[in-house]
């Protein structure tokens, strides 16, 4: 329980302590008042034994001790009683509402006047409950949509593999030159159909793994070397220029694996949304116990209701049908949870054309 939790519920507990404690002390002052005020009342006149009410007033005058410890514990159960009552008047309340939580609507909770503060807490929680459940469903159904985009993308290249390899097998006495050209689009037609079939791979892992991390010293600027060597193709069939300027000898505390896919994610996002026979630049510096890395790309600038959720699984950048740009939609959406949990933070910019995703990672 937080802080701000924890006095909350204290100024509950202490109002309802301190009406409790309000009550009982009126009782004693009003018996006790009761008793010396009747007693003064009584001395000030003069009475006669034969008279009804001296004896009537002796006799309660007696018996006054008895009826003052009778009525305080009378008091004191009565008190406790009500006391008792309210609490747990609250409490089936805040279990009624805490139902209506489980299966949160757009009807808000309304509690005593005395539950204000815990009204409210709840309300915002029904509120983020929302919001959860919202997201979800659109993160559901833009899955869905990609899978079945992806189903029937993997027709195209499938049916084209078919054909040519069907051209090939009924013409043996084909040239040399039309031979190899058909083997050459087979082949390109099954390296997309791998990337279809190897995306539909990472949904899957995405849904059922958990991330976890095994730690090791990585030379991180060399780390970025490789991965950026690793990008000539992908680039010479954009005609993409890759420009690095990358800190020497940066070593961090990371897991290699994790970290290195989320910097080729960084990169082949690049890569798909850049503008064609444009500039990509990586960029990598130190500051104060952290270091930052950064990816700029020259590309259509990203409306601001969509770069707020480039993060989100299964969100595209391009909303289009066809799957032939870009991925599954989980790459930055991986890349983000792999960032924090190495502790560290990503953000994405886009203005004037330029697209750029900055990670902070701290150095250990």
């Amino acid at each position: 329980m937080n802080r701000k939790n924890h006095r909350l519920y204290s100024r509950i507990s202490r109002r309802l302590f301190t009406r409790y404690l309000f009550s009982f002390l009126v009782l004693l002052v009003v018996l006790f008042g009761g008793y010396f005020t009747a007693w003064f009342i009584c001395s000030r006149r003069k009475w006669y034994t034969d008279s009804a009410y001296y004896n009537t007033l002796k006799t309660l005058q007696y018996a006054a001790p008895v009826i003052i410890i009778v009525s305080i514990l009378l008091g004191l159960i009565l008190f406790t009683w009500l006391a008792v009552r309210r609490p747990l008047r609250y409490l089936d309340e805040v279990i009624d509402a805490a139902k209506m939580l489980s299966n949160p609507s757009e009807e808000p909770v309304m509690l005593s006047a005395e539950l204000l503060d815990v009204q409210n807490e709840l309300n915002l929680a029904r509120e983020q409950s929302l919001r959860n459940i919202r997201a979800a469903k659109e993160a559901e159904q833009r899955k869905n949509d990609l899978v079945i985009y992806l189903a029937h993308d993997l027709k195209t290249p499938l049916t084209s593999v078919i054909g040519y390899l069907t051209l090939l097998a009924e013409e043996p006495q084909i040239s040399t030159e039309l031979r190899a050209r058909y083997t050459d689009i087979a082949l390109q037609k099954a390296e997309r159909l791998e990337e279809l079939i190897n995306e539909f791979f990472e949904i899957t892992r995405f849904n059922l793994t958990s991330i976890s991390l095994e730690m090791e010293r990585t030379n991180l600027t060399r780390m970025l070397e490789q991965i950026c060597s690793e990008f000539s193709p992908s680039l010479k069939e954009k005609d993409l220029t890759l420009c690095t300027e990358i800190s020497p000898d940066v070593e961090i505390l990371c897991d290699r694996d994790k970290l290195s896919r989320v910097f080729d994610n960084l990169l082949r996002n690049a890569v798909s949304y850049s503008y064609y026979g444009s500039e990509i630049f990586l960029g990598m510096e130190r500051g104060k116990s952290v270091v930052r890395i950064f990816v700029r790309n020259q590309g259509k600038t990203i409306p601001k209701d969509k770069l707020s959720r480039v993060f989100e699984q299964f969100f595209r950048m391009d909303s289009s049908r066809s799957s032939s740009t870009g991925g599954s939609g989980l790459g930055l959406a991986i890349a983000k949870e792999i960032v924090e949990l190495h502790g560290g933070k990503i953000y994405a910019e886009s203005e004037n054309e330029t697209f750029t995703l900055t990670v902070f990672l701290p150095e250990h």
